[in-house]
């Protein structure tokens, strides 16, 4: 005859099913089983001008003076004999870049290039071109992307996918960026879409974006991406001027 389990040894051969179980999550999400938020780090590369752009601005007075449209403005790529002043359609002489041609305010680096000041005032602090209203030329200013996206900071490094969107120069004086993009990711670890959103401060030592949702593995992901600015490696040569943002994205579901 077979002797009955006793309620203390059903009780233990629960427990071992729930452990054998939690470690087989533990394998699939590491992160789940501990508990914590996931984290992605992230790299985008922002380029304006040269052969290989991934940014164009398209309106604003900076967007048409980058792209020839003003009266007398440089194209990009012509550089002007030394003290050659070139005036924009307001009269005022738009301050660019020596290499590229790019009118500094435009962009992420804002007034400034290579960590270089566009000007300064009796304060030290980069001085912002004004146009005939009190604001900055760059105001208003409507930059689209297709950023690339990298898993680490040089620029030759895995590509994760792009940054598709836009950003707007939002402020008078040439310092925020409001921010709207998604994240495309393409394949093996990474996967899907992620949307942010938010005020980019130019010359910050950080900014956040809020993360508002996503598709995919992402779905219904929330959070915020911590945003730095970076000086770019140099290993991998462009003829643009590129700025680099590192994010740390904190997401829970």
């Amino acid at each position: 005859m077979f002797k009955e389990p006793s309620t203390a040894s059903i009780l233990l051969a629960l427990l071992i099913s729930l452990a054998h179980a939690a470690g087989i999550c533990a394998a699939v999400d590491p992160v789940a089983a501990a508990g914590e938020e996931p984290i992605l780090e992230l790299y985008m590369h922002d380029i304006l001008g040269g052969s290989n752009p991934t940014a164009r601005p398209i309106t604003g007075l900076l967007g048409n003076i980058y792209s020839g449209q003003v009266p007398f403005a440089r194209p990009i790529g012509f550089v002007p004999p030394q003290g050659v002043a070139i005036p924009n359609a307001n009269g005022a002489i738009p301050s660019v870049n020596g290499i590229n041609g790019i009118p500094l305010g435009t962009g992420l680096a804002g007034t400034t290039f290579a960590g270089k000041p566009n000007g300064q005032n009796l304060n030290g602090n980069p001085a912002t071109q004004l146009g005939p209203d009190g604001l900055g030329l760059g105001f208003g200013t409507i930059t689209v992307i297709d950023d690339i996206l990298t898993s680490t900071p040089e620029l030759g490094s895995q590509s994760v996918g792009k940054a598709q969107g836009v950003y707007v120069a939002s402020s008078g004086d040439g310092s925020t960026q409001m921010m709207a993009f998604t994240a495309m990711f393409e394949g093996g670890e990474y996967g899907d879409s992620l949307n942010f959103y938010g005020i980019y401060k130019i010359g910050s030592t950080m900014s956040r974006l809020s993360v508002t949702g996503g598709t995919g593995k992402f779905k219904n992901a929330r959070g915020f991406a911590e945003v730095r600015s970076l000086i770019p490696s140099g290993q991998h040569f462009i003829d643009g001027a590129e700025t680099l943002l590192r994010f740390t994205v904190n997401l829970s579901y």
